[in-house]
């Protein structure tokens, strides 16, 4: 039985009311207004940073060394040659001897990927595969794009064993459909007239997957519990559930009018959501759109029940948000508005790639070491164990810190260095089970910020290198989700 073993998703904490977008720029566009508000990434969040927190919440407690495979998909991948599936693995600390793989092109690619790695572990080359899709994308200011797009990613463990939602069987249409587009000059997305979108390509494609995979597993489409697709438009999720025939209830709530529609990673979001509320027994089918759609259709088992709540999935992030009420914060964070960031700011330290080579296992994969004599962790890696009744040299274990909360000891709110959303924090971390460090602070601010604060590991971008097109990588220490 090959299916979904786990799940997890990230939403940016980040939201932005439309009203604030409206009012700041509204006056280009009057018709873009919609309700609701979306979420945007940090200043250091991308589609990468967002894979790794969506695969670390479906990775959970899961032994990470079971996992062959990792695929990611993005339409906003930082990287053109470099693979990014790579450097998400890294940062789960996963093995040497695995597949990776990157999807993207389309924001069909989150469907494909878990469609592939099906393939995969039913072929027999791979146990466990763990699935990632994620998207930033940007819209020009002014426009509707600007107002739909939000940020968000999902992930999926697809495995043999223990599964939770086994796979039934899928239906995938493809057609050069001309509607979203960008070139490697573009960094604004393009597109087609809102019309012929939605009723040429948007409903049509959806509708030929959905009652594709209805036929070919011969159910009845009202025999399914929730059926799962992007929003485009406010209420055309709606008109194809009852050309479809379905009952309202059937129909998975879209995230449009909290997160908005968040490309690649929009349907898996979808399916995540809809996993949180399953019991056994039920169906579940998950469509997506672009150049065509992929349908899925999964039945949940009595797994289920083992891992609903320890995961945040959807509902937990959606429950914890910071509102952004600045249109001009926002767009600072996308790259849009030039900002002056003084000497400070303009000294760019030089990313010394063989170095990265060599540290990998501690800058992406937060990797320290523990003594195999006394258990004391520590991190940078040692070779001389700094416990003083220990100090056994030679007999290091790697030990991973990335999974571990952690408590805020001291911490510094600086006004002097540059820092894209001031002021710049940092603190020193005290790790549950042993280890301390001093990690930049992310995701705080610094009012709410305090001695004891209960702290965990969030991958994010500490600079990007723009003379040599680097985007370098690393741990920041953000308060816990409670």
């Amino acid at each position: 039985m090959v299916g979904i073993v786990s799940y997890g998703a990230y939403i940016p904490r980040y939201r932005i009311d439309r009203k604030v977008i409206y009012k700041a720029i509204g006056w280009m566009n009057p018709a873009t207004y919609m309700p609701g508000e979306k979420a945007v990434c940090n200043f250091d969040e991308d589609s990468v940073t967002m894979a790794v927190a969506a695969g670390i919440d479906c990775l959970g407690d899961i032994d990470r060394s079971t996992i062959d495979a990792a695929y990611v998909a993005s339409t906003t991948f930082p990287y053109l040659e470099r693979q990014n599936a790579q450097i998400i693995a890294s940062a789960f600390n996963l093995r040497s001897d695995i597949r990776t793989a990157d999807f993207t092109d389309t924001l069909k690619a989150g469907t494909t990927a878990v469609l592939s790695a099906v393939d995969a572990v039913k072929a027999g080359g791979v146990n466990n595969v763990v699935v990632c899709a994620s998207d930033c994308r940007t819209g020009k200011a002014g426009s509707a794009q600007e107002e739909i797009f939000g940020d968000g990613a999902a992930s999926v463990l697809i495995g043999d064993n223990g599964v939770v939602a086994k796979c039934l069987g899928s239906h995938s249409v493809s057609y050069d459909f001309i509607d979203h587009w960008r070139t490697n000059e573009d960094t604004y997305d393009r597109q087609w007239e809102d019309r012929f979108i939605r009723d040429v390509g948007y409903k049509n494609f959806i509708m030929e997957a959905i009652t594709g995979v209805a036929n070919k597993c011969g159910v009845d489409i009202k025999d399914i519990a929730k059926v799962a697709y992007p929003c485009l438009y406010g209420g055309d999720d709606k008109s194809i559930a009852k050309k479809l025939g379905l009952d309202p209830s059937q129909l998975q709530a879209p995230l449009l009018s909290t997160v908005g529609y968040a490309g690649t990673g929009d349907s898996i979001m979808l399916l995540v959501a809809a996993l949180e509320d399953a019991k056994p027994g039920d169906k579940i089918l998950v469509a997506s759109f672009g150049t065509g759609s992929d349908a899925l259709l999964f039945e949940v088992t009595d797994e289920i029940e083992k891992i609903k709540g320890k995961r945040r999935g959807i509902k937990k992030h959606l429950e914890v948000k910071k509102e952004l009420d600045s249109y001009e914060k926002m767009i600072s964070f996308r790259g849009m508005l030039p900002m002056e960031v003084g000497i400070r700011g303009e000294k760019m330290p030089f990313s010394a790639l063989s170095e990265l080579w060599r540290c990998r296992d501690q800058m992406l994969g937060l990797c320290g070491t523990k003594c195999k004599k006394c258990g004391t962790p520590q991190f940078p890696s040692q070779i001389v164990c700094v416990n003083p009744e220990c100090g056994a040299s030679g007999e290091m274990e790697s030990y991973r810190f990335s999974d571990k909360k952690g408590t805020l000891i001291t911490y510094t709110g600086d006004n002097l260095a540059f820092c894209p959303n001031p002021p710049a924090m940092y603190g020193v971390v005290n790790f549950e089970g042993g280890g301390r460090f001093w990690f930049d602070i992310s995701d705080a601010d610094l009012d709410s910020t305090s001695v004891g604060m209960n702290v965990e590991m969030s991958f994010r971008k500490k600079y990007v290198d723009k003379a040599f097109g680097v985007h370098f990588y690393y741990w920041k220490a953000v308060p816990v989700i409670e």
